[in-house]
């Protein structure tokens, strides 16, 4: 499966893009990096909020009282993480990790852990 990746601008200034390679999956199928090497973690970002203020993750300077929190409707819902979930375990992805802000502050966080614990890799983990 070769996807269109769109560039990310580094620098609005200098118009830098990264490279981006002309294929992201290996013959086998399975998902890799731009070294060949098979992707096997996904991170998966269940909220953007958090109850902690750590300053090397949420500075003062951006995160004052009137930062904007993307609203629950802005978030995928859960139906959409398991898909996108099933997904990525049929690409080779054997490791959810999920994360926020502090993603226990996502309401109803265990079902999506039940349906997450659901989904099975393409070794049958």
């Amino acid at each position: 499966m070769v996807e269109k990746v769109i560039p990310i601008r580094l620098d609005e200034g200098k118009g830098l893009t990264p490279s981006i390679p002309g294929q992201l999956t290996a013959p086998n199928g399975l998902t890799t990096d731009t070294r060949g090497r098979p992707l096997r973690d996904l991170r998966i970002s269940v909220t953007d909020r958090c109850n902690f203020r750590c300053t090397y993750c949420m500075p003062k300077e951006v995160f004052d009282s009137n930062y904007p929190y993307l609203s629950h409707k802005d978030l995928l819902s859960f139906e959409e993480i398991a898909r996108l979930t099933t997904i990525f375990a049929g690409l080779g992805v054997e490791k959810i990790r999920l994360t926020g802000g502090e993603p226990l502050l996502r309401k109803n966080l265990e079902v999506l852990v039940e349906m997450l614990a659901k989904i099975r890799t393409t070794a049958g983990k």
